[in-house]
């Protein structure tokens, strides 16, 4: 068991080094093919198909096995990267990160539902809290690594790299999870599905814990695409630096990760999600001061840690209210967010050039805080039905 869960996680990991990896380069991009940073940083907005394809990627991993799904998604990630180091389109180029954001939708969502296929339920948390450190692992590679290959060679060589790991990883996949026994599959059952997904709406925790996760990603994650632009703008043009200050996001996460078991006895659940709140906006309103790329490295580690303390906490909700729907109730957890952080970099690029650095991000900053305390309120542990 352990060697395959290494497999998965490596798969997960792979995919995971794409989700970050544009924002450092940005201005890079902007430059090379003649277009605003504003209209570059777009991009990001691509990646939430990620979120877009749940809908179809739960349903279908389910009737055709979650192992084939993780392969061929890494296939088109390995194929969508290839193409983007040769594009000279910004549009073209679009096009490939919606199809990169689909393909990693494959990946941290289908992988721990393939993991809750062969892991005992006393286990599962604890496997699943690993897949998680492999995500932010690869996050934070990605978003660090990828400035430095950019500066020392090329945005387009970051690309290559990614391509050839993902195909790597499709490779071992292939090889590793070949005789990994597969659940009962389910047919695609348009009426059923519908059926499943309108009765876990008519949830009230439901439709809190979504409208909650598509604000938390509308007002936190359209700053990262923004990030190399906003250091060179103050003297600090180097995109291995903003690749180091967007790393720091998943530093956050990761002390999240390893202290969640002493959190929870200190705080309890409720004070965790005010708390994440409070966190991120303070990470926001330190940002909001421009001050140098060091201070700014350890305020997106706060803004880490602050939305993986209330992120967290949703999900552990998400998967309790609709226990018989759990796939389902992910899948729509996951898209709810990609929503969010796809329609995000937009109201940023609006509000920053409307509005200027400070009063965006501090309305960002007092959002989070409503966002922690009003979710915590409201989020009360649901009653088995």
């Amino acid at each position: 068991m352990d060697r395959t869960f290494n497999i998965i996680s490596f798969l997960i990991f792979a995919s995971a080094l794409s989700v970050r990896a544009i924002d450092p380069v940005v201005p890079q991009i902007a430059a090379d093919l003649t277009i605003s940073p504003t209209t570059a940083a777009m991009l990001a907005a691509g990646f939430a198909a990620y979120g877009l394809a749940q809908p179809v990627l739960g349903p279908v991993a389910d009737a055709f096995g979650k192992a084939k799904i993780m392969i061929v998604c890494l296939l088109l990630l390995a194929i969508s990267s290839f193409l983007s180091a040769v594009v000279t389109s910004f549009w073209l180029l679009f096009v490939l990160r919606v199809v990169a954001g689909a393909a990693c939708g494959g990946s941290f969502p289908v992988g721990m539902a393939l993991i809750s296929d062969f892991v005992p339920l006393a286990q599962r948390q604890v496997m699943i809290g690993r897949l998680l450190a492999a995500t932010i692992s690869g996050n934070l590679l990605g978003a660090a690594i990828s400035g430095v290959v950019a500066d020392f060679i090329h945005w387009r060589g970051m690309f290559v790299g990614l391509g050839c790991i993902s195909l790597a990883a499709m490779l071992l996949g292939i090889y590793g999870l070949r005789d990994l026994p597969r659940s009962e599959p389910q047919p695609l059952d348009v009426r059923s599905v519908l059926a499943r997904n309108r009765a876990i709406f008519a949830i009230r925790a439901a439709r809190i814990c979504y409208g909650t996760v598509a604000l938390e990603a509308l007002f936190l994650f359209g700053i990262f695409p923004y990030v190399a632009v906003l250091l060179a703008k103050g003297g600090e043009p180097r995109a291995s630096i903003a690749g180091l200050v967007v790393a720091a996001f998943a530093v956050g996460g990761m002390v999240y990760s390893l202290s969640v078991k002493r959190l929870l006895v200190l705080l309890g659940q409720k004070q965790i999600m005010m708390a994440g709140g409070l966190f991120a906006a303070l990470g926001l309103f330190i940002v909001a001061t421009s001050p140098p790329w060091q201070v700014q490295a350890v305020a997106f580690a706060l803004m880490g840690l602050g939305f993986y303390m209330l992120h967290a906490s949703i999900q552990v909700y998400v998967t309790e209210f609709a226990p018989a729907a759990r796939s389902s109730a992910v899948a729509f957890h996951t898209f709810s967010f990609f929503v969010g952080g796809g329609i995000s970099p937009v109201l940023y690029g609006g509000g920053l050039d409307r509005l200027g650095p400070g009063m965006t991000l501090s309305i960002a900053a007092v959002a989070m805080v409503l966002i922690g305390i009003v979710s915590a309120q409201l989020l009360v542990k649901p009653r088995p039905t």
